[in-house]
């Protein structure tokens, strides 16, 4: 072997045990999600399924209502019941293949970062959240909202959808993670995830029921109510960022 050959030896085997950067590992982890979502569609299936159950559901209780302003004055709160159940059935099953194939021990033993597993499990669920909502939104509106005249601010609607989702995915994705072990974890994530975030779901209530019924002045209602949910958003997001290595080690 000549000298040149035996120098180059150690530059090679330093690049192949160079240790990949932290957003290259957030990609791997994310990719690895998304592949084995799209490829089983059992997350996804599930939540569109029940989304169009709880719709049916509404349906029938709602036959009889005759007032449209009732209508509109339930429907953000109908629409945010819909979305924090469905999402409990997909947070349900974050890690329900990490957990059956052993992989989550597997990720456990890489040196990484644990905050790097919280921020590619978050994505995917905020990913699959937004791709039910897609469907599920449309859906409501069509069920509950073609007979009534929503107020000219209902565009403005996607802006309460898309804060109280990344805040359902944020705290969701930490306590699935707590709750992934315990038996019943079913229940006990709902019972941990309702209350914790009650100050998101009121503040995102109050502001998807201000643009859709579009009343003069809805901006007095829908702006603190905007402010709120992006501040408990940015507080759990970042105690859910730092307590995760915590959490999943334990």
């Amino acid at each position: 072997m000549s000298a040149a050959s035996q120098g180059a030896a150690p530059v090679r085997a330093g690049v192949a045990l160079k240790k990949p950067s932290t957003f290259q590992q957030y990609k791997t982890l994310l990719r690895k999600d998304l592949e084995q979502e799209f490829r089983t569609k059992e997350m996804l299936t599930s939540m569109g399924i029940y989304a169009l159950l709880v719709l049916v559901v509404y349906g029938a209780a709602l036959a009889q209502t005759s007032s449209q302003l009732d209508v509109l004055q339930m429907s953000g709160g109908l629409l945010w019941v819909l979305i924090v159940f469905t999402s409990l059935l997909g947070l349900n099953r974050s890690f329900a293949h990490e957990k059956e194939q052993g992989c989550l021990e597997g990720i456990l033993l890489v040196p990484l970062d644990r905050s790097v597993i919280f921020l590619a499990k978050a994505t995917s669920n905020l990913l699959f959240l937004v791709a039910v909502e897609v469907i599920a939104v449309p859906l409501f509106y069509f069920f509950f909202l073609t007979t009534v005249t929503p107020g000219e601010s209902f565009w403005l609607l996607a802006v309460p959808l898309l804060v109280g989702t990344l805040g359902i995915a944020g705290v969701g994705t930490l306590l699935s993670t707590i709750t992934v072990n315990t038996r019943g974890k079913d229940v006990m994530l709902a019972v941990l995830f309702i209350p914790l975030i009650f100050p998101l779901l009121w503040a995102c209530v109050s502001a998807t029921t201000a643009v859709i019924v579009g009343a003069e002045g809805y901006m007095e209602v829908f702006t603190p109510a905007l402010l709120l949910a992006g501040g408990y958003d940015l507080i759990m997001i970042l105690v859910s960022w730092v307590l995760y290595d915590f959490v999943i080690s334990a």
